[in-house]
């Protein structure tokens, strides 16, 4: 157990310093490895060992989601190579005013998230409008990652009929519905976008007080006085993602969103060609963007496959899984820990699933309760510095430090779920 702390901690402490998560991941995991008796090199007697372990969770990882990462890295780029996304963000600037710019690219994530597209994928895909919204509205830029957090992975990630995972991994488990316990979820989706919001602006208009201001970099988009395209294509480039996601999700699942990201890509390229700057750059940069991205997330989904293996993980699944008390308290405390450890919040539900289900439904527990609770915990401390969508979005995708950036993010993604949680749970127990 201390070696398993000792490497989430040093890994939590290096990926806030900034350092390299191809070196800082393997060696967090390597200390978890050597205090748990996990050989380094698999043997004749198991193929367990550390290497093969933690490049299972790390090939596998990429394997399931390069060609996603891949497309929606292109697509981010093609809008902010044609000047797509600064057309809508002027329209929308233009819109509803300079107050409201936040709210845009809330609003975005949300749509985006709720009808299918991979979280990822999200922050790939708004980030340039995100990026336009902040530099017209003179907001620091810090604040971005928070933002596109806060609308992808609080409120709408997982709340009843969300087509993300975390809302339908339980239903294996339980034989539930992705609708479960929709009343007790729509007033806790609510609570957490309101309450959300406040915050996210309480804290903009803090840093703005203080002298803060939207800081352009050398690697920005070029804000020259050429012509813009219509925001009506980016919008439909937008809708073409959303509306090829959704209608495939239930036959196709994650692979629908390789052909959600390719229509996308293709609206942008045909309807905006000769607004490109320098589509090869835009290839080239997108590429390369995408590798970093998904490398980052990998390096840390193998610690996680090296911590699923320790004696530590298993004694803390143990203990999380037989608190006395409140039943919902008890899963809440197990997927939020788990959750946690692994630093992520679908990886969580997987591990604590088939002993939760069964254990809790036994007591009686309505499963439909069981099915929002874990639900709810598991987009809590998942969202630790660690986390694979934490690490690619601060730095793969907006440029920025965890020291920077985390603060705002960490309000949103596990202070304002744990506050949902509570009040989920308390709505339970009234009714």
């Amino acid at each position: 157990m201390l070696g398993l702390l000792v490497g989430l901690g040093l890994l939590i402490y290096t990926a806030m310093r900034g350092i390299n998560l191809f070196i800082a991941a393997p060696v967090c995991a390597l200390i978890v490895a050597l205090t748990s008796n996990l050989s380094i090199f698999p043997g004749q007697e198991t193929s367990a060992s550390f290497v093969t372990s933690y490049m299972d969770g790390f090939s596998s990882f990429i394997a399931a989601w390069f060609f996603m990462f891949l497309l929606g890295s292109l697509f981010g780029k093609f809008m902010e190579d044609t000047g797509t996304a600064d057309s809508i963000a002027h329209w929308i600037v233009g819109k509803i005013g300079k107050k409201h710019a936040v709210l845009a690219v809330v609003i975005s994530c949300a749509l985006l998230t709720y009808g299918g597209v991979s979280l990822f994928v999200v922050a790939f895909s708004v980030y340039p409008l995100a990026l336009s919204l902040f530099k017209d509205a003179n907001l620091p830029r810090r604040f971005i990652p928070a933002a596109l957090a806060f609308g992808s992975v609080t409120f709408t990630m997982t709340s009843a009929g969300s087509p993300e995972i975390q809302n339908w991994i339980p239903i294996k488990y339980l034989g539930t519905s992705p609708f479960a316990a929709w009343e007790v979820s729509l007033v806790v989706a609510v609570f957490m976008a309101t309450f959300g919001y406040w915050w996210l602006n309480k804290m903009l208009k803090s840093a703005v007080a203080r002298g803060e201001q939207f800081a352009a970099r050398d690697d920005d988009p070029q804000t020259d006085e050429r012509q813009l395209p219509s925001p009506l294509t980016g919008v439909l480039a937008l809708l073409a993602v959303l509306v090829f996601s959704f209608l495939l999700h239930d036959s196709l699942q994650q692979y629908a969103l390789i052909i959600a990201l390719l229509a996308g890509v293709l609206v942008i390229v045909i309807a905006n060609w000769k607004f490109f700057k320098d589509i090869q750059a835009a290839i080239t940069s997108g590429t390369t963007g995408a590798l970093v991205a998904i490398g980052n997330t990998a390096a840390v989904v193998g610690f996680g496959a090296i911590a699923k293996q320790s004696e530590g993980f298993a004694y803390a699944v143990e203990l999380m899984t037989s608190l006395p008390g409140n039943e919902l308290i008890g899963a809440a405390l197990a997927v939020s820990v788990i959750a946690g450890l692994t630093g992520s919040a679908s990886g969580g539900q997987a591990i604590a699933l088939p002993i939760l289900a069964p254990h809790y439904t036994e007591l009686g527990v309505p499963p439909e309760q069981l099915h929002r609770i874990v639900s709810i915990s598991s987009g809590a401390l998942d969202s630790l510095p660690h986390n694979g969508y934490v690490v690619t979005t601060i730095r793969a995708i907006c440029g920025e430090t965890h020291q920077a950036a985390y603060g705002p993010m960490a309000a949103l993604t596990v202070v304002v779920p744990l506050l949902g949680l509570i009040l989920a749970i308390a709505l339970f127990s009234i009714f």
